[in-house]
């Protein structure tokens, strides 16, 4: 490549020079630089390049300048600092609802982010309980999908599985198309759902995005609106347990009073609490009831107590004389 060329690259290979190999603790020498420009085919004076420094920061990269034995030049604050990185591998690497080989990527990508000498701390095993990685390769087309089917105010479709005991793929609704205006997109417990008003039950509805598949952005405009706004999407997550659904009832539930912290860490701490006599108190919430709410009033043996409505009461009898 004529020198030319590579002299007119020199400003930005220096950019990504200082941003590769330089921190507060590894600041490059003067002849550091001019070595690691020489290896690009770039050949510099020091006058040039303290005159490219200074451009530099000019434009916004944080230049630092080191004086010691002898001079040293780091780039200090970054776009991600390394506590922001470790963050954000932690959380893919813990994500359910991203595919492994997905993971391994995404992590090298946010990795090129840090300088080399931290890449080696991105690399340090999370250890996450329960954590079972998604197979489904096609996630991030559908989330694109999602994505544009609300920015373009139109429906979506999509075919939707659930699995069988024998770890087979089973259509719903005999292999039939779902269409769905999609509304929202919410994380939960690991897991990317869907909320959107379903044109077959014309109600609004949530799916998990990994079971779905061969997603498609229609033309039809989105409907449901006014009944999407009537959810506070905030709190959608708390109000159906493992996202598990059911019908939305408000119900009220009469609970020790050792148990407050539990309750508003589940249901926000906006939820008006009653006194329920001297050791217990009553809380009101909207819940999308289902076995899974059934199951989790049960865990508290008798600390927690429905007493609205009959019915919801009368599932959590009914669930205990099955055991």
């Amino acid at each position: 490549m004529p020198r030319s060329v590579n002299q007119k690259k020199k400003l930005p290979i220096l950019r990504s020079i200082l941003l590769e190999r330089s921190d507060e603790t590894h600041p490059l020498s003067m002849k550091e630089i001019i070595n690691a420009l020489a290896a690009h085919g770039i050949t510099a004076e020091r006058k040039s390049i303290y005159n490219d420094l200074e451009a530099l920061k000019e434009l916004g990269l944080d230049v630092r300048t080191v004086r010691g034995r002898s001079v040293g030049y780091y780039v200090a604050r970054r776009e991600f600092e390394l506590p922001e990185l470790k963050l954000l591998v932690d959380a893919v690497r813990a994500s359910k609802f991203i595919p492994e080989r997905k993971s391994a990527a995404l992590i090298k990508k946010l990795a090129s982010l840090a300088n080399m000498h931290d890449r080696k701390a991105l690399n340090r095993a999370v250890f996450v309980s329960n954590r079972v990685k998604n197979g489904n390769e096609d996630i991030y087309a559908t989330v694109d999908h999602i994505h544009d089917a609300m920015e373009s105010d139109v429906d979506i479709t999509f075919k939707y599985f659930q699995w069988t005991a024998r770890k087979e793929k089973e259509l719903r609704r005999n292999g039939s198309r779902y269409c769905v205006s999609p509304w929202s997109l919410v994380w939960d417990d690991s897991n990317y759902y869907l909320v959107g008003f379903d044109r077959q039950s014309n109600e609004i509805r949530h799916f998990r995005v990994d079971k779905m598949l061969d997603a498609k952005v229609e033309d039809t405009r989105r409907d449901g609106k006014e009944e999407f706004e009537k959810y506070d999407i905030t709190s959608y997550s708390g109000a159906v347990f493992g996202m598990f659904g059911g019908k939305t009832e408000r119900i009220t539930l009469s609970c020790t009073n050792r148990l407050a912290n539990v309750m508003l860490d589940r249901f926000g701490s906006g939820i008006p609490i009653l006194k329920d006599g001297d050791d217990r108190f009553r809380i009101t919430v909207n819940i999308a009831a289902s076995p899974v709410f059934y199951g989790w009033v049960i865990s508290f043996g008798g600390e927690v107590r429905i007493l609205s409505p009959e019915s919801a009461s009368a599932e959590v009898e009914k669930l205990l004389k099955s055991r």
